[in-house]
């Protein structure tokens, strides 16, 4: 069954409670909750539905990717702090070991890619939009280590890098995942890293460095972000129909 027939034999409409079992701080602004909960397996780049309840019965809902490699046996969600949000500061501010809320899903059935998809695989992620493609990452080191992937991963600064530690022991395995990090309000961390955005030129150099005609492509991202590199993807060469993006913002969060 190809990953897509699988994510859409099974809808997950049905609310389950998640505990959280522990929490790690991945930058200043972005901790990682690794949830406890009996949702059916995920595909990577899926995501699941959050719904916090108040004592006064008043519900917020917002979706977050999942990070974690499908087969994982903690659900890993990434959650990034939004001073105006509804939800995130619940995580940040409030949140505890133990404490529990209500998710659905996983779902989506378009942004996905499974080991059995192949490659060369090419993920551009903008900030928090490396949470989908993380999961991706993983799927790839544990089932697909014969597909190249090449990651590049822009971010405002090295110290924003989300899973940048394991991101790194990755590159340094040799093994065929690359890993590019570009910096925009600050220094690079590694020579061959930059530290501009990503436009068009940068990214046909990155591509030509890396020697890969990409199979699939996957962009996540805010909209400008997702839609500048979409279009840089395009006018390099790459078949529209080989892109897949997937974007975040708007309330709630």
């Amino acid at each position: 069954m190809s990953s897509g027939a699988a994510a859409a034999a099974a809808p997950a409409t049905v609310w389950h409670e998640a505990t959280i079992e522990r929490i790690v701080r991945q930058t200043p602004r972005v901790k990682s909750f690794f949830l406890r909960t009996a949702l059916r397996p995920h595909i990577a780049g899926q995501h699941v539905d959050v719904r916090l309840t108040a004592e006064d019965g008043y519900q917020a809902q917002r979706a977050y990717s999942i990070a974690s490699a499908p087969g994982a046996v903690r659900l890993e969600l990434a959650i990034e702090e939004l001073e105006e949000g509804e939800v995130s500061p619940y995580f940040h501010e409030v949140a505890r070991e133990g404490d529990t809320f209500e998710v659905r899903g996983p779902l989506g059935g378009h942004f996905i890619w499974g080991a059995n998809d192949g490659g060369p695989l090419l993920l551009v992620g903008g900030g928090s939009g490396v949470a989908p493609l993380m999961a991706m990452v993983r799927e790839r080191d544990h089932l697909a280590r014969d597909v190249p992937l090449l990651l590049v991963y822009s971010s405002r600064t090295w110290e924003d890098v989300i899973f940048r530690d394991e991101l790194l022991r990755l590159h340094d395995k040799r093994d065929g995942f690359d890993l590019v990090l570009v910096t925009t309000r600050g220094p690079r961390g590694r020579e061959h890293d930059h530290e501009r955005r990503l436009d068009i030129p940068l990214l046909g150099q990155i591509l030509a460095a890396w020697g890969h005609e990409p199979r699939h492509a996957y962009i996540c991202g805010a909209d400008a972000f997702v839609e500048s590199v979409a279009r840089a993807l395009v006018q390099g060469g790459i078949e529209a129909a080989k892109i897949r993006t997937e974007r975040y913002g708007g309330p709630g969060k």
